[in-house]
């Protein structure tokens, strides 16, 4: 079985290497972005299962990307884990979030999380 496709928008490339290999070991093929337009850009053409997506991200802020996911009906089986360090925000897009995590999140907390998201 082919693994399914996951998401990774954060601009801390450390951060975005850790969540990535941590989707790896939960059984996703993971494509990384560091800024928001090339993320838009590859979801007009790829649907990825899962995203996990930073708020504060260059070119197009990671709120705009989750509302034009929550907007795009070819998208919205698509789950976002929103990781941020911003809690007013993650408070605000907890109803339009699959889940809203607050940094610093734990390898094995995602890891984890991203298994249970996995569709059925």
């Amino acid at each position: 079985m082919e693994n399914l496709l996951a998401f990774v928008i954060e601009d801390d490339k450390n951060l975005a290497l850790a969540f990535a290999e941590a989707l790896e070991e939960a059984d996703y093929q993971v494509d990384v972005f560091f800024e928001g337009q090339s993320a838009k850009d590859s979801l007009e053409q790829r649907i990825p299962a899962i995203i996990i997506l930073d708020l504060h991200i260059p070119n197009i802020k990671g709120t705009e990307i989750l509302k034009y996911i929550r907007s795009d009906e070819r998208l919205s089986n698509i789950r976002v884990i929103v990781a941020t360090a911003d809690n007013t925000l993650a408070k605000d897009l907890n109803s339009i979030a699959d889940l809203v995590l607050l940094k610093p999140v734990g390898f094995k907390q995602l890891k984890d999380l991203a298994a249970r998201l996995k569709p059925q």
